[in-house]
């Protein structure tokens, strides 16, 4: 789970596993799998690292 930040100021988390797309329209806006919209504060930038850092914790990488 990633934590973002709602327009209201409202912290919460989501599974960006979830994610189908991320529109930039100005406010970065995460569109689910499912086709709700979530619309957060967070620049795109800063969601698209702490999806990086989500999945490097969730599959390190296999040192041989």
């Amino acid at each position: 789970m990633v934590k973002v930040v709602r327009l209201d100021g409202k912290e919460y988390f989501i599974n960006p596993n979830q994610i189908e797309c991320i529109e930039v329209n100005p406010d970065t806006t995460l569109v689910m799998l499912s086709g709700k919209h979530h619309i957060v504060r967070d620049e795109v930038d800063d969601v698209l690292q702490k999806i990086e850092a989500y999945h490097r914790r969730i599959h390190p990488p296999v040192i041989q």
